[in-house]
């Protein structure tokens, strides 16, 4: 067999419960060095345990691992770096206020070999410069000592991938020492033109020999750039094999065990039972609304039982709106008119920053709100929470595990879960299926479409254009920090959206 498609990881009857909860249950998997291999899964299927693993974060009950044909079980992240196996988390980790250098290679520090304790920065700067020469088809896009926070999402996702390659170690020729690269979610942020960039990028990174571990829910990624795929359900491998072989309704199958229809009616369901769209009283008018930065002049009026989509390009100033509308960042100019008795809600796309505190249960994710009583006796807060966990059938141990601790899917259902127990009368939706699975996707979109039914007013903010189209009444698109006048969502394509926002 050729050295560069020999198996480099050979996982074996891998197995991991938490208590009585199975997560793994002899999960097995062969990844070849050089390749793109793609691991896909409904929310709470076992992708996270298993890439923890791997990254030496969690041990398993049982099973084996090979790395390129030794036994493999790093103690911590540090033995899984040392091996060469390397994690880019889907949520954004760079400290924004130091520079791409720093950032770069933060915790691996050169140390100046005649000053022992005191960083050598002209090494340092090599180290950084070689490991973004890698990643980034053109370095100048990112300078060294631009602060990180400073760049677009798509260069600070190249700063993060090059760390990660950084932290598995660089020759002094440049080449790799990394030899397993996890990407987790990728491209969830990110605008078309930047995820073909990416992929580019990636697909030089498997030429040089790098293997590449890729989660995700984009079956459109896995189609056109991955080389092998693995779906696991429920703990178990449901499938495997060549993605360019295989149906997307047949992965779609694995993935749910059961086909997509039944979600589809549901949908159908809730569009059918709306009320029609802008029939109802206008709740939210917004005249020429200005950011510090953008949008740069923004209109709509929204009126209840309605879903106005926004498209546009990352970086537009789709999310900076959604902010000054909930009234989280300033405007700079225009005005915004209310007319909701019950106010304004927003589900932030950033949900482990903003959107939830990951270090405490889901009750009191579920109830934070400064409407929520002082004072609530603990029973309440518990009851409250197992009540919406059934509802959206957010997948938990129960009500007082962290929310931390729960797949991304089911994280966003929390996040909705307090939206919905406030009963705001209008919702600000920024990105509701970033970075869930399919069957997640299916009910968030129907729920909002239920919402709107029950005359709730919504904006719904996303990069995924085809939701767009089959969700929205209206779409409008926010263009170089302009929001052109909506039409309604009928009138729009995938490829038309696309066109008007990039032009």
């Amino acid at each position: 067999m050729d050295a560069a498609r020999a198996p480099l990881l050979e996982v074996t009857g891998l197995a991991k419960a938490f208590g009585e909860n199975a997560v793994l249950r002899g999960v097995s998997l062969r990844m070849c060095a050089a390749s793109i291999h793609a691991l896909l899964g409904e929310n709470g299927a076992g992708k996270s345990t298993l890439t923890r693993i791997l990254l030496g974060m969690e041990r398993p009950d049982a099973g084996a691992i090979l790395l390129a044909g030794a036994p493999y079980a790093p103690a911590g992240t540090e033995g899984a770096r040392r091996a060469g196996v390397v994690l880019v988390p889907q949520e954004r980790t760079l400290c924004a206020h130091l520079s791409v250098a720093d950032n770069v290679v933060l915790g691996i520090e050169p140390i100046a070999r005649a000053r022992p304790g005191i960083r050598d920065r002209e090494r340092a700067r090599a180290v950084a410069r070689r490991a973004i020469a890698l990643v980034a088809a053109d370095p100048a896009r990112v300078p060294l000592d631009a602060p990180a926070g400073e760049l677009g999402v798509a260069d600070q996702q190249i700063v993060e991938i090059a760390r990660a390659l950084a932290q598995g170690g660089l020759r002094e020729d440049g080449r790799l020492a990394a030899r397993l690269l996890v990407l987790d979610e990728p491209t969830s942020s990110l605008g078309h033109e930047d995820a073909a960039r990416l992929f580019d990028r990636l697909r030089a990174l498997r030429d040089a020999g790098l293997a590449v571990l890729l989660v995700t829910h984009f079956l459109s990624d896995v189609r056109a750039h991955a080389d092998r795929y693995t779906v696991l359900r429920d703990g178990r491998v449901a499938g495997d094999g060549d993605p360019r072989e295989t149906a997307p309704a047949q992965i779609v199958r694995e993935m749910l065990g059961r086909a997509l229809e039944a979600l589809e009616v549901a949908g159908e369901r809730a569009v059918a039972e709306a009320a029609p769209p802008g029939s109802g009283e206008v709740v939210l008018e917004v005249k020429d609304v200005a950011g510090v930065k953008r949008p740069e002049r923004a209109s709509l009026t929204l009126r209840r039982g309605e879903i106005l989509g926004i498209a546009g390009l990352v970086g537009s100033g789709r999310t900076e709106l959604l902010r000054i509308l909930a009234g989280l960042d300033p405007r700079r100019g225009g005005a915004v008119t209310l007319r909701a008795p019950r106010g304004v809600g927003l589900l932030s796309e950033d949900r482990g920053g903003e959107g939830l505190m990951l270090g405490r249960s889901i009750s009191e994710n579920v109830w934070l709100s400064p409407r929520a009583p002082r004072f609530a006796a603990p029973r309440s807060l518990l009851a409250e929470a197992a009540r919406w966990i059934e509802q959206l059938a957010i997948r938990a141990r129960g009500p007082d595990q962290r929310a931390g601790e729960l797949s991304g899917g089911n994280q966003q259902k929390v996040q909705i879960a307090r939206l919905l127990r406030e009963d705001f009368d209008v919702l600000l939706v920024d990105e509701p299926t970033r970075g869930i699975d399919v069957a997640s996707k299916a009910q968030v979109l129907s729920l909002l479409r239920a919402l709107a039914g029950a005359g709730k007013a919504i904006v719904l903010v996303s990069s995924q254009l085809d939701e767009l189209v089959t969700t929205c009444d209206h779409i409008a698109v926010l263009r170089r920090g302009v929001l052109e006048p909506p039409r309604p969502a009928s009138s729009w394509t995938e490829a038309s959206l696309l066109l008007e926002a990039s032009s």
